[in-house]
């Protein structure tokens, strides 16, 4: 091959890797606020509010929870997740959804906690919850 023959092939791989990069979803996180503006599904890390309640009825919707959050910005949202209550929620250190904004509301379709370690007190487990699909 002649040498222009490889430069042209460097030089297209390289416009295709950084068309690649620009127009791909970087997952980074982000906040409620964020979320608000993008109206697009994105990754919010955040802890649970203690001080409300967990709104969880298996009698009535097995496969609804709702909860409330506060991201690394300490925005406080409501999260309402189309599954069932992931087991220790309560004692999750931090918690990774994923998901978007409906009005003020975060619709969550996967929650990833991260939990204290109940065999090492310096170790964490991490519990990955997906939501419930639903055909109509």
């Amino acid at each position: 091959m002649k040498k222009s023959s490889i430069i042209l092939i460097a030089l297209i791989a390289v416009a295709i890797a950084m068309i690649l990069v620009i127009y791909t979803d970087s997952s980074t996180y982000s906040t409620f606020t964020e979320a608000k503006e993008k109206k697009t599904e994105l990754y919010v890390v955040g802890v649970l509010n203690k001080e409300k309640a967990l709104h969880y009825d298996p009698k009535t919707n097995a496969n609804h929870f709702s909860f409330y959050m506060y991201d690394n910005d300490s925005t406080e949202c409501q999260i309402v997740f189309n599954g069932s209550k992931p087991q220790d929620i309560e004692r999750s250190e931090q918690i990774v959804l994923t998901g978007k904004m409906d009005g003020n509301v975060f619709h969550a379709s996967k929650i990833l906690m991260k939990c204290p370690s109940k065999y090492n007190q310096d170790k964490f487990e991490v519990t990955e919850t997906n939501a419930t699909a639903f055909n109509n």
